[in-house]
């Protein structure tokens, strides 16, 4: 694996557990989930692109 494919991997994973659908993240709002899809929109496209 890759290091570009590793970080894909634990970003998704991250935004996974801050939906806010999830009990103990409820109270937090969209905020946590929209910046770690932002970061992983960012990262897809670097690695899409060869950057990372």
């Amino acid at each position: 694996m890759t290091l570009g494919t590793l970080l894909i991997i634990i970003l998704i994973l991250i935004l996974i557990g801050a939906v806010p659908a999830w009990p103990h993240s409820r109270a937090w709002g969209y905020g946590p989930s929209g910046l770690v899809g932002a970061i992983l929109l960012v990262i897809l496209i670097l690695a899409l692109l060869g950057r990372i």
